[in-house]
């Protein structure tokens, strides 16, 4: 799907990391507003994909369509996920001794002679603090992640209430483990594993400032090409788990989704 639209997703994807990045810049309102427009985002994308399997075009309008698609519930999976991931913090930080929080809050003591701009990060690092906590607030979030799956679908495309969202997302996902956790490893190995060895490389081989600047467009690129296709892979994998079989109706390339798909 992304290869037979790439330049649609493309700018799709672009236009949302931008819309995300300017909420982020508003002052006080900006950390709350972004994350509880995510899942409202989501719908946009969920909606360019489903026009694009029944033979129409994904469209950079599309982005907007979960503001006229059960604004109110969607906004509220925003704010159960600011809850669980915040909650995830405060439980990690009971058990590793407040690292990442103090990280988080500016608070991370510099190593001795370094610069403070970076030098609390860079003594995290190498103590290994810093992944133990990391680690910590993933395991710690994974049911808010879990319940958060495939709720922005369920609430469009089944007119789902909040609770119920949820609580399907949650139930499908664990009864899907397997194929989850193999997706979970493929993200951590293009997502993660392989920039940080191509960097490596690179770098060994140019280590040049230059070579940073160069580094941080390709892997721009290469990020909104990956998000692009994973956005496409949360839609078919719901569909392939809650409508397994369904025969789909065709529309005409100029014909959006409607709000709720049945």
């Amino acid at each position: 799907m992304f290869k037979r639209a790439r330049l649609t997703w493309l700018v799709l994807v672009a236009l949302y990391f931008v819309l995300m990045s300017v909420l982020l810049e508003i002052p006080y309102a900006g950390a709350l507003a972004a994350p509880l427009l995510k899942p409202v985002f989501a719908v946009g994308l969920l909606a360019a994909a489903w026009t694009q399997e029944r033979g129409g075009r994904p469209r950079v309008s599309h982005l907007f369509n979960g503001f006229r698609a059960n604004l109110g519930i969607l906004m509220a999976l925003g704010l159960v996920y600011v809850a669980g991931i915040t909650a995830a913090v405060f439980l990690a930080a009971l058990v590793d001794g407040g690292t990442l929080m103090s990280l988080m809050t500016g608070n991370a003591k510099p190593a001795a002679g370094a610069a403070p701009a970076s030098a609390g990060i860079e003594e995290l690092i190498r103590s290994g603090d810093l992944q133990w906590s990391m680690m910590l607030v993933a395991f710690f979030a994974m049911p808010t992640v879990l319940a958060m799956w495939f709720a922005p679908a369920l609430v469009v495309f089944h007119d789902a209430n909040l609770s119920a969202a949820l609580g399907a997302s949650l139930r499908a996902t664990l009864a899907n483990w397997k194929p989850l956790a193999l997706y979970g490893l493929a993200i951590a190995g293009f997502g993660v594993l392989l920039p940080l060895i191509f960097m490596q490389i690179v770098y060994m081989l140019a280590p040049a400032p230059a070579t940073v600047a160069v580094l941080r467009y390709v892997f721009l690129g290469y990020a909104l090409v990956l998000y692009a296709t994973l956005s496409i892979a949360e839609y078919v994998s719901y569909r392939d788990i809650f409508h397994a079989g369904e025969t789909l109706s065709p529309i005409s390339p100029d014909t959006p989704p409607p709000p709720r798909a049945t």
